[in-house]
């Protein structure tokens, strides 16, 4: 009851950050003992990624901090069950605009899916040709829990930090005005992810 009322506070927190959409929001917590292989780096971060295959958008969220080294590219790779790796599926190399040669940042923006450009190439190749079909290709990986964040950094070059994406509470949507509010947001979807897996695994030894 504690952990559901811990991310139920946290869902309300975040809805007054900003409006609600149609598409359901994923999130993860970004740490060096999710990479694989695992790494001690005491970076940290959370991301929110909401997939809208109607709208065809795709809106990255992400804040990090306390990385050892400056980063050098960040983007979501998919498909692989979770602790595996996966070829990149968005833009390569980076998310354009995401803060570089830095050890803490924030990102927000929103990427059209209908465009070549918000994709890896081979990704597209590799999922039917078109923006489309990789969209459709990501959404399944998304909904599989196979798609995850990742942040590089010139100490690791294979990612300091990362996180598989997982669905979050429905109340959990946002879209934020301010830098301040997005940081704090972003802490506060960290707890969220963070007792939202441990609830699901509770729940499954049931």
């Amino acid at each position: 009851m504690k952990h559901l009322a811990m991310v139920l506070a946290v869902g309300t927190t975040l809805a007054t950050l900003g409006t609600l959409c149609d598409a359901a929001p994923t999130g993860a917590t970004l740490t060096g003992p999710n990479e694989s292989p695992p790494n001690a780096s005491p970076g940290t971060g959370a991301t929110v990624v909401t997939l809208d295959t109607v709208a065809h958008t795709l809106q990255v969220s992400v804040n990090f901090t306390g990385l050892t080294a400056p980063t050098t590219m960040s983007h979501i790779h998919c498909c692989v069950a979770p602790n595996g790796t996966a070829g990149v599926a968005t833009t390569t190399p980076t998310f354009a605009g995401f803060p570089l040669g830095v050890t803490a940042g924030v990102y927000n923006a929103t990427l059209n899916t209908t465009l070549a450009s918000s994709w890896n190439p081979a990704y597209i190749t590799a999922n039917g040709g078109t923006p489309l079909s990789a969209e459709a290709a990501l959404a399944a990986g998304i909904a599989a829990g196979q798609a995850y964040l990742n942040v590089h950094t010139s100490a690791f070059p294979a990612g300091e930090i990362r996180g598989f994406l997982v669905a979050l509470p429905p109340s959990v949507a946002f879209n934020v005005p301010t830098t301040s509010e997005f940081a704090l947001g972003l802490m506060a979807v960290a707890v969220a992810v963070t007792g939202f897996v441990v609830m699901r695994k509770r729940r499954s030894t049931v």
